[in-house]
């Protein structure tokens, strides 16, 4: 199987588990959706990434819906709690997704470290997948959000998001988005 084939294979499968996401959004899966939208970006972003990289695009949040967020406490514990486990469960199924498209275990794994962010800021790749992931949030979901937000939370979201980025990304966000002055500011304008 050629590594082309491997990849179609990987990217399928995981169409097909988010295709079951209940939740719709443009009359489609969300997941799914979501899912696409990462490729696309990754691809926009960085049109040189290897096949791991744009498998854990493509599966950044593969059956996410199973584990909703009112499972765990409110408050930032409680979230914090929620995306680690969210990561750990999606690094899992990514992996058994891989080898069943061929990948071998050091792949697998490597996917898993990009989809638990180990290495952010330290690790070029994870540094990617944040920074696109980053882009997608602003791109396709920040302006519904923001809606639902109080202008100093809205804030601290985006100073948050900012710190998660690269200084290549930051800068790319001020340059391809009209944010606010005192949103902008987060990215360094």
């Amino acid at each position: 199987m050629t590594g082309s084939d491997r990849l179609a294979r990987a990217l399928s499968a995981i169409d097909a588990a988010n295709a079951a996401d209940p939740g719709q959004e443009d009359g489609r899966p969300a997941a799914l959706l979501y899912g696409e939208r990462m490729s696309a970006e990754l691809a926009r972003l960085f049109p040189d990434a290897g096949e791991v990289l744009q498998i854990a695009a493509r599966g950044q949040h593969i059956e996410r819906w199973l584990l909703p967020r009112s499972a765990y406490p409110e408050g930032r514990e409680g979230y914090h709690a929620w995306r680690r486990e969210q990561a750990r469960r999606h690094a899992d199924r990514v992996a058994a997704i891989m080898a069943g498209a061929g990948y071998d275990a050091a792949e697998r794994d490597r996917a898993g470290v990009l989809l638990r962010k180990e290495g952010i800021k330290r690790d070029p790749e994870v540094q990617a997948l944040e920074d696109v992931i980053c882009f997608t949030f602003l791109k396709w979901y920040f302006a519904p959000f923001s809606g639902t937000q109080s202008p100093e939370a809205l804030q601290k979201i985006v100073e948050r998001t900012a710190r998660k980025m690269s200084e290549e990304g930051r800068q790319r966000v001020l340059r391809e988005f009209d944010l606010p002055p005192a949103l902008a500011v987060a990215f360094g304008g």
